[in-house]
């Protein structure tokens, strides 16, 4: 697809975009496998219209950006390959951040400021980690002696965790380890930075996903580790 420049519609407000929108078809696909269709009346294809119409400010400041789970259904079923998922992420880099919705704001500032849009410091990191472990051996006798690595260098694998595992989903870490340990797979989890999801690449924040992404790979390098996990 060629590059778009919409500056003349769009009065320098949304620059250059990546797709060309303007070439919709109005045929509808995107809003029939969009799983988010019909919410607060989410119409991506009315979104894409009123993109290709210049309608920024009506956009920007709309709340079906946010509405979008960016699942990518909707471009997977476009005849023309127009990247919805990609228009909504950089609509929502054009929302003033005071203006982010309050969930995805404060899991981003905690992101940046902790290492995990939890806050939850190391220590009771670390705790968790080492309970689910102890859960595991306890269920199963195949599993006794089961642990978990922490910051152990030179790794096979690194593995990151999504904030939820340790949170309401404990559980769903149990899986992973399991097949580790039956494996005798050489593997590890930072202490630090360890969350896998990145609150900048849902905000729309560049800057805050470079950062938060770097991070990621720091610990890699530090740990010397030799392959990513990154289950987000």
């Amino acid at each position: 697809m060629e590059i778009i420049e919409m500056d003349q519609l769009n009065h320098g407000r949304f620059e250059t975009w990546p797709f060309s929108h303007n070439h919709c078809l109005s045929c509808g696909l995107c809003s029939s496998s969009c799983p988010a269709s019909g919410m607060d009346e989410f119409d991506p294809r009315k979104l894409v219209r009123m993109v290709g119409l210049g309608m920024a400010e009506q956009v920007v400041e709309s709340r079906w950006p946010w509405i979008c789970t960016m699942c990518a259904k909707c471009g997977h079923v476009c005849p023309m390959e127009i990247d919805i998922p990609g228009m909504v992420r950089r609509i929502r880099g054009l929302r003033d951040r005071e203006k982010i919705p309050g969930i995805l704001r404060k899991g981003l500032e905690a992101a940046l400021k902790t290492g995990n849009n939890l806050s939850l410091p190391k220590a009771d990191f670390i705790f968790i980690l080492e309970d689910v472990a102890a859960e595991i051996a306890d269920e199963q006798p195949e599993f006794e002696g089961l642990t978990v690595p922490v910051d152990k260098e030179g790794a096979t694998i690194l593995t990151t965790i999504h904030n939820k595992l340790v949170n309401t989903h404990t559980n769903d870490l149990k899986h992973w380890w399991k097949i580790f340990h039956a494996a005798q797979e050489d593997w590890t989890v930072p202490s630090d930075n360890w969350e896998g999801t990145n609150w900048g690449l849902f905000t729309g924040d560049d800057d805050a996903m470079r950062t938060l992404t770097g991070r990621i790979v720091e610990n890699m390098e530090k740990l010397k580790a030799k392959t990513l996990l990154w289950p987000e």
